[in-house]
């Protein structure tokens, strides 16, 4: 499988021959194969022109840009190799069409709950006392198919992630890191900096998967498809978050590879330092290729391929081949 790079550093990143080259600016030049490069995700300053974002187009990598303060700013998202005119108009269809769209919606806040659950009863298991806000959201959840419209959804969704980020404390049970409610900009503490950079990082790699199949990553479902570019990388990270992205910030803090020192005040609210964005970045990585049983394949798979399967399931949900079901953790 083709890998994703870093830069953290600023400087010039250009073709080099048939290969990547980033020369920082300082320090010895980097080579990145281009046969094992998938996307490129940049923090720092970048020097780039137009014969390198060629290079990028016929090599099929995307560019993931990133603030300072770790923001996602937005991608370069090559010429699609893959589109599929007749896709997009069934996609368009099922948008359209409330009674379909509200069908997908509920699918991906399903899927969210549920593995939300399944992260809960995980820790509960381990001797976090968390019965109030599993009891919660069971509760909330036989709410879901009953929602007759988006916005009610969206309601009951938020209050589900309400009451999970309720437990927050107990399982990482640190004074240093306590949640204090939902904040994305700014993040008003450590452990919310951690949610929204952890976040940030799922939706470029759920847009980098969608690139490779034959969907159209502006027509999402739950998120509504208006001026924002991207909406259906944020449907189908949903289902994703709490088995990646929160099971990343737990190992984390419950390992004490992250203290408060690796955090600073900026203007944008609390910044996680380089250090820790490159310590979280690595802890990531080594999520999303460790593999799971999956009991329809037969076959082990990574956490990033199930983005990949997820995907091809809604396309064949959308073609009529096969009722979308969304991934459900079972261990």
């Amino acid at each position: 499988m083709k890998r994703t790079f870093y830069l953290f550093t600023s400087g010039a990143l250009y073709r080099c021959d048939n290969t990547i080259c980033f020369e920082p600016l300082s320090g010895p030049k980097r080579y990145l194969p281009v046969e094992d490069t998938a996307e490129i995700v940049v923090f720092g300053e970048l020097d780039l022109n137009k014969r390198f974002l060629e290079f990028c187009s016929r090599n099929e990598i995307l560019l993931h840009f990133f603030s300072h303060e770790g923001y996602y700013q937005g991608s370069y998202y090559p010429r699609e190799h893959l589109a599929s005119g007749a896709l997009l108009l069934v996609q368009a269809e099922h948008y359209l069409d409330e009674k379909k769209r509200l069908t997908l919606a509920r699918s991906f806040v399903e899927g969210a709950s549920r593995n939300i659950l399944r992260v809960m009863k995980y820790y509960q298991a381990r001797g976090k006392d968390l019965s109030a806000s599993i009891d919660s959201i069971e509760s909330l959840q036989t709410s879901i198919p009953h929602a007759d419209g988006i916005a009610p959804l969206m309601a009951f969704e938020g209050n589900i992630r309400e009451m999970y980020y309720k437990g927050f404390d107990t399982i990482v049970g640190l004074p240093d890191f306590v949640f204090e409610g939902r904040s994305r900009r700014p993040p008003r503490n450590e452990l919310n900096a951690l949610i929204s950079f952890g976040n940030s990082i799922l939706y470029s790699i759920c847009l980098s998967e969608i690139y490779r199949t034959h969907l159209d990553p502006r027509i999402g479902y739950l998120h509504a498809t208006n001026l924002r570019r991207f909406t259906l990388n944020l449907d189908v990270a949903e289902i994703f978050k709490p088995l990646i992205v929160d099971r990343v910030i737990f190992t984390l803090l419950g390992r004490g590879m992250l203290k408060v020192g690796d955090f600073e005040r900026g203007t944008g609210g609390i910044m996680m330092k380089e250090s820790a964005r490159k310590t979280f970045v690595q802890q990531m990585e080594e999520k999303l290729h460790t593999t799971i049983d999956h009991r329809e394949i037969g076959h082990p798979v990574s956490y990033q391929r199930l983005i990949r399967l997820e995907l091809y399931k809604l396309e064949k949900h959308l073609l009529g081949d096969k009722v979308y079901e969304p991934f459900l953790a079972t261990w």
